[in-house]
């Protein structure tokens, strides 16, 4: 039998190699950006063309290289950063495998321009396929220059892979603020398509936080600073207030270079226990310092995965940081005692003897008052109208009331994904509803009785109008007295550029200023009492962590999250007819027994389950 093992040819080795440190334009970035650092620089620009796919220059006045160096720099594990295995647990600079430039030229056409301090003239250097195809002087400033174009040229099935423009520079921005946020002493700036997306001057951490995330960031802050033995916690965590379930702005810095950790942001999540609803996650930026001994940074290629000797150390100190910083700066929510001009409230006690309270309805009251929303009289509120009103509503309701009594009973067809037992033949003139437990609403039906989970429901109904608004573009805005600001990073701007055509679909009402900066002056109607700026924010972060960009996914994401924000809560008190109206529009929609991401909407008790209770 022939030998089938063999070496495989340099180039093709190359770019193996470089798959696992190169893997989009914001990996070229990240690369060359680090490296500046390392050279000292005290100013880096960058400047993407076609989002990095065309072009990605990075520009430093650092200390430059001399034309033997930067020949060697594209030589496989050639670096300045180590000389022996010992050395890897003694690092201080951002890179020191030799792997990044290398990699770069494997599957990119590269040319640097660089010069030391002290020589007259610089290094002109051409590489691409992994080879240096050309060297010569140069007239150059002091520094590196780095322009890299057509990535993956020589690798077609990978440049394929790709993303949109707009996802591959959300990410070359994510990159380039988490290195910009770990050293806030150098300058940066990025450009794209000869925009200036950020200009950072030199400062300290809190003035770098505050300039990439815009000035609404700084009353959230705040500053966390203990010193121990064995480490150093310097940096900021959100307030409470700051809370929120998805997209919150958590970084860990350890020896200046960012890290992801799962176990240390518990630690500083269970310091806000009891201040923070459940599921929800505080933005913090911390900064670690402990001794390079200490710490293992060479286990992944994108040097994000760090490994510490003795976390179960850190773990307590950090924690401890975390909840001492909240109590000192009054972070933790107040009781309020005071009783005057407050609501009274009942407490729930299951054993004390329920009286009824007495309950008015008005006779002029129309669930069909909104002509905004189907599910307007969720809001529970009758407030008084004008005679000339009364009469207009009157005939409204009188057609709506003749309607509602021609709707046919819904197919038990409607219910096939159901079991048989469990299907629904609701009867539409039943007169009787309960609300129970402050969530369901009883009601009998043919078969027993139908258990309905209100705030589910209302969640299926708004889902359903939003995308029938999506789909005919026709949402109605309920214009804001006092129109909201929104700074948003670039990141955030790229996924709400994405968003901005299904929201205004919706009843959103957004302009755009330039840079990040976007003014809500309208929401969807129906959503009054939620907070716009939180609303829309949610919205971005929800859409961040999408699995695709593909138009249909992203307009399940937005109409799902309004409706999860727009339903009605948990224990608000319906009238008859806002029950009788909840579960007539559950039952019209395509499939009333789930929610969208997949929860019932209603449970049934056979005739033959309640029986059972009394045999």
């Amino acid at each position: 039998m022939a030998d089938i093992i063999h070496l495989l040819p340099d180039a093709v080795a190359n770019q193996i190699a470089a798959g696992e440190v190169i893997q989009r334009p914001a990996s070229i970035v990240k690369e060359l950006m680090e490296n500046a650092v390392d050279a000292e620089a005290t100013r880096v620009k960058v400047i993407v063309t076609d989002a990095g796919k065309t072009l990605v220059q990075v520009i430093d006045d650092g200390k430059g290289m001399s034309e033997t160096d930067a020949r060697m720099a594209f030589e496989r594990h050639a670096t300045s950063k180590i000389n022996a295995a010992a050395d890897l647990f003694s690092i201080r600079t951002m890179g020191f495998r030799g792997e990044a430039l290398p990699s770069i030229a494997a599957v990119a056409q590269v040319e640097l321009r660089t010069r030391l301090h002290d020589e007259e003239l610089g290094t002109l250097l051409y590489a691409q396929a992994s080879q240096v195809t050309g060297i010569e002087p140069v007239a150059c400033p002091v520094g590196s220059n780095f322009m890299v174009r057509d990535l993956f040229y020589n690798i077609p099935a990978r440049r394929k892979f790709l993303k949109s423009n707009n996802t591959e520079l959300s990410n070359i921005a994510t990159e380039f603020e988490r290195i910009a946020l770990a050293h806030p002493d150098v300058a940066f700036s990025l450009e794209s398509g000869g925009a200036t997306l950020h200009n950072l001057a030199s400062g300290t951490f809190h003035q770098r936080i505050v300039a990439i995330f815009g000035k609404h960031i700084d009353k959230q802050l705040i500053p966390v600073n203990v010193e121990t033995d064995q480490i150093r916690i310097t940096g900021f965590v959100g307030t409470p207030e700051s809370s929120r379930r998805k997209g919150a702005r958590q970084f860990f810095f350890a020896n200046d270079r960012y890290m992801r950790h799962p176990y240390f942001a518990r630690a500083v999540q269970n310091a806000f226990e009891r201040f923070i609803p459940d599921g929800e996650q505080v933005p913090f930026f911390l900064r670690l310092e402990v001794s390079p001994d200490e710490i293992d940074v060479n286990i992944h290629p994108t040097k994000t995965e760090i490994k510490f000797h003795e976390e179960q150390v850190y773990w307590p100190i950090l924690h401890s940081a975390v909840r001492e910083a909240v109590g000192r700066y009054s972070a933790a929510p107040t009781i309020d005692f005071a009783t005057a001009d407050k609501p009274d409230i009942p407490i729930f006690n299951p054993d004390a003897e329920v009286q009824k309270p007495e309950i008015h309805y008005d006779p002029n009251y129309n669930p069909f008052a909104t002509s905004t929303a189907p599910q307007g009289g969720h809001k529970g509120s009758n407030a008084a109208t004008t005679a000339a009103d009364r009469q207009q509503w009157e005939s409204v309701y009188a057609s709506a009331h003749a309607a509602m009594e021609q709707t046919p009973q819904i197919e038990p067809s409607v219910y096939g994904h159901l079991a048989a037992h469990e299907r629904v033949e609701w009867e539409q003139q039943s007169d009787a509803y309960m609300q129970v437990l402050g969530r369901y609403v009883l009601t009998p039906h043919a078969s027993g009785v139908l258990m309905v989970d209100m705030h589910r429901a209302h969640i299926r109904v708004l889902y359903d109008t939003y995308k029938r608004q999506m789909a005919e573009r026709r949402g109605i805005t309920q214009g804001l007295l006092f129109p909201e600001k929104v700074e948003c990073s670039i990141a955030e701007a790229e996924v709400l550029e994405t968003l901005l055509p299904d929201l205004m679909s919706i009843g959103f009402d957004i302009t755009h200023l330039g840079g990040g900066t976007y003014v809500i002056q309208g929401c969807p109607a129906d959503t009054e009492g939620l907070n716009p700026e939180e609303m829309l924010r949610g919205l971005v972060a929800e859409a961040a962590q999408a699995p695709t960009n593909v138009a249909d996914d992203l307009r399940h994401t937005i109409a799902l999250t309004m409706a999860q924000r727009a339903a009605m809560p948990v224990g608000q008190l319906l009238a008859k007819e806002e029950m009788q109206h909840l579960l007539q529009s559950l039952f019209a929609t395509d499939t009333p027994g789930l929610t969208p991401d997949g929860k019932p909407t209603f449970a049934v008790l056979s005739e033959a389950d309640v029986k059972a209770k009394f045999s």
